[in-house]
């Protein structure tokens, strides 16, 4: 066997070898991965300008590493779109895993503050809030997640004792 043939023979071994591992890369999982909003925490309120961080919790179901490329999100209080946007941070979930990401998120409430006074109106009436998004995942080519949360909160929690 000549040299070029041996090159062309160890480069075709070498790509059939490392394409076996790029199973990954397109995820193509069984399961979906759960997503669930755990927390809402206050970073820095001002009249015009509120700072949060989203803390969600992602399960991975499957037995592969699950790529994780980012979020595009909605959060509704009430009948009130509070914020929306897209956060990209790659992270990986390890297989039958958990993660925690977060997602730092500025919203404005005051253009929303009439509707906002309504809803807190009574302290002990508990407010519907929904929480719509996806969850892109994925090395290359990958699975987009729908996120959906529904809650309530009651406004009485919120208030400083």
């Amino acid at each position: 066997m000549d040299v070029r043939a041996l090159i062309k023979h160890t480069a075709a071994l070498l790509l059939i070898a490392g394409l076996s591992g790029c199973a990954s890369w397109f995820e193509s999982s069984d399961k979906d991965p759960e997503v669930r909003l755990e927390r809402v925490e206050l970073v820095q309120a001002k009249l015009l300008e509120q700072r949060f961080k989203l803390h969600f919790r992602v399960n991975n179901l499957n037995d592969s590493t699950l790529t994780v490329r980012g979020i595009s999100y909605k959060v509704y209080l009430g009948p009130v779109l509070l914020t929306e946007g897209e956060h990209s941070q790659w992270f990986s979930v390890d297989p039958n895993g958990t993660a925690e990401y977060i997602v730092p998120v500025r919203t404005n409430m005051w253009q929303h503050i009439k509707p906002l006074v309504k809803l807190l109106e009574s302290p002990d009436q508990p407010i519907p809030y929904r929480l719509e998004g996806t969850l892109e995942t994925g090395l290359f080519y990958g699975n987009d997640v729908h996120v959906m949360r529904k809650g309530e909160i009651i406004p009485g929690d919120f208030i400083p004792e």
